[in-house]
C-alpha cells in the first residue's frame, strides 16, 4: 500500500513539472539563456545571465525555499506520508515559477529589486529551481529542524554577503520595498 502512495505520488510530482514547463513555455518563456551562453551556471546576478543557466546564486534561495515548506507542510499536514507533502512542495514551487514569470511579477521585480533588468527565468532555470527546492525538502527532512534551521540561515548569511541578496530580503523588496535595501544592494 505504502508504495502505491508513493508511486502515485511521484507520478503527480512529475505531472505537476510536466504541467509548469507547459505553462512557461506558453508564456513564451526561452529554453535556454536568451545570450546565448551555454554554460550550466551563472553567478553574476548583474547580467543578462541571471536566472537563465541551470544554477546561479538565487538557485540557493530555491534550496532554502524547499527547507521552508518542508517545515511548513509537515505542521499544517502531520498525518500525511512524506511523499505526498513532497509533492505539495513541489506543487507549491512549480506554481510559484510560473507566476514568477508573468510580466506582473517581472516587472514588479524590476520596479522594487535590485533586479533591474530581470527578464524572467529560462525554462531550464525554472525547472531547475524547481529540484532545488526538492532538494532543499529532502535536506530538511535529512537534518531534521535545528541542523536545517543552521542551515537556513547560514545561507541567508552567505547570500548577503556575496550578492548582497537572500530569500528573506528578495520577499520583503518584493512585498514591501525599502529605499535604503535597494540603494544597499545596487551599491549606493
Amino acid at each position: 500500500m505504502e508504495i502505491d502512495t508513493e508511486k502515485r505520488a511521484a507520478t503527480a510530482t512529475a505531472a505537476i513539472v510536466a504541467i509548469a514547463v507547459i505553462a512557461l513555455w506558453l508564456q513564451g518563456r526561452v529554453w535556454w539563456c536568451q545570450a546565448g551562453d551555454y554554460v550550466p551556471w551563472s553567478w553574476e546576478v548583474w547580467s543578462a545571465h541571471n536566472s537563465q543557466h541551470v544554477v546561479d546564486a538565487y538557485s540557493f534561495t530555491h534550496v532554502l525555499h524547499g527547507i521552508l515548506e518542508f517545515w511548513l507542510i509537515g505542521l499544517i499536514f502531520v498525518r500525511l506520508p512524506l511523499a505526498w507533502r513532497f509533492f505539495i512542495a513541489v506543487f507549491i514551487e512549480s506554481t510559484w515559477e510560473v507566476v514568477e514569470n508573468t510580466s506582473y511579477v517581472i516587472q514588479r521585480y524590476r520596479e522594487a529589486t535590485m533586479s533591474l533588468d530581470y527578464f524572467g527565468d529560462s525554462i531550464v532555470n525554472s525547472v531547475a529551481d524547481i529540484a532545488c527546492c526538492a532538494l532543499g525538502f529532502w535536506i530538511a527532512w535529512k537534518l531534521k529542524f535545528w541542523k536545517s534551521l543552521a542551515l537556513f540561515l547560514s545561507t541567508e548569511v552567505i547570500l548577503i554577503l556575496t550578492i548582497r541578496d537572500s530569500l528573506i530580503i528578495n520577499v520583503i523588496m518584493l512585498l514591501w520595498p525599502i529605499e535604503a535595501i535597494k540603494n544597499w544592494q545596487i551599491g549606493m
